[in-house]
């Protein structure tokens, strides 16, 4: 199968994105990275080669996906770099907002970049509770070599994380006490069932969406934000969280912490790049200022 070829809409950086988000593996000294996953649907799993052909261009090469699977998995690697959206006006926000201009300068236009699907974003969370986030990277890297499918990519093999109907046939994996598996149970069931299907949580008000996924056990208000948002994707969207607030009273210079109407008041200049302006402003805190100390 030939590559596809895509030209994004905005400035797009693939290297720029995978030096603040990455963790994608390479497949060569050109940049390609290699994006492997369970196909939404659950019929299957794919490896996506991304490469950037040019400013103006990538290719998307599809291994390993089944007949009729590939124009989906293309759309989910697109959904997942936040290739998507139509970003023409990105820029333009730079310029209402000279806060998240200097931003925009510094990190090259940088975008979301999100999870394969609702469903993968639902399991690290899960996986991830109340562990270090090297120790949950390590047992989601271990749960895709030892029961996920493997993809052969030009003599190199890949894993995908396992699919749901996977998830529900193991009762225990190193790393994860009965609790936690019995929760990445409830998370297969709801995949399964198309709650976390990430077209359906994108209709949805983020309010009504995370009420949804707050309905699997274990899923709280801080996780189901971070599925909602990280997994669906949500592109005009502001979360309602302590990092957000400290990041915009520091960005801004507010004497103090500012309240929720506060951030939506001072985010009206974002639209309709609402979170995208957030996750500059989060990467922006955690590389150049530093993570807030209690109380402030």
């Amino acid at each position: 199968m030939a590559p596809r070829s895509f030209r994004p809409t905005g400035p797009y950086d693939l290297a720029r994105q995978s030096e603040f988000f990455g963790g994608w593996p390479a497949l060569d000294e050109d940049g390609a990275i290699v994006v492997a996953f369970p196909i939404e649907g659950w019929q299957g799993s794919a490896a996506v080669v991304v490469r950037q052909d040019s400013p103006e261009a990538l290719s998307l090469d599809v291994f390993g996906a089944a007949a009729g699977q590939a124009d989906q998995a293309v759309a989910q690697v697109l959904a997942t770099l936040s290739l998507d959206v139509n970003a023409d006006t990105w820029p333009d926000v730079g310029r209402s907002d000279e806060q998240i201009g200097k931003l925009q300068a510094k990190y090259g236009f940088l975008r979301p970049v999100l999870f394969c699907s609702p469903y993968e974003s639902a399991a690290h969370f899960i996986i991830g509770h109340r562990i270090s986030m090297k120790q949950g990277r390590a047992i989601r890297a271990r749960m895709a070599e030892e029961l996920g499918t493997k993809i052969d990519v030009q003599g190199e093999t890949f894993a995908a994380f396992p699919d749901p109907s996977t998830l529900l046939t193991f009762s225990e994996f190193q790393g994860l006490n009965s609790t936690k598996i019995e929760r990445l149970h409830g998370v297969a069931e709801a995949a399964l069932a198309g709650t976390l299907d990430r077209s359906y949580l994108r209709q949805l008000p983020a309010e009504d969406a995370m009420r949804m996924i707050m309905k699997i056990d274990g899923i709280g208000p801080f996780f189901a934000s971070g599925i909602v948002n990280r997994g669906a994707g949500l592109v005009d969207d502001v979360t309602d969280d302590d990092l957000t607030k400290y990041a915009v009273r520091v960005a801004y210079g507010l004497a103090e912490r500012p309240d929720q109407a506060e951030v939506l008041r001072i985010a009206e200049k974002w639209r309709p790049y609402r979170m995208w302006a957030v996750v500059l402003l989060h990467v922006w805190l955690r590389r150049e200022v530093g993570l807030p100390r209690r109380g402030r």
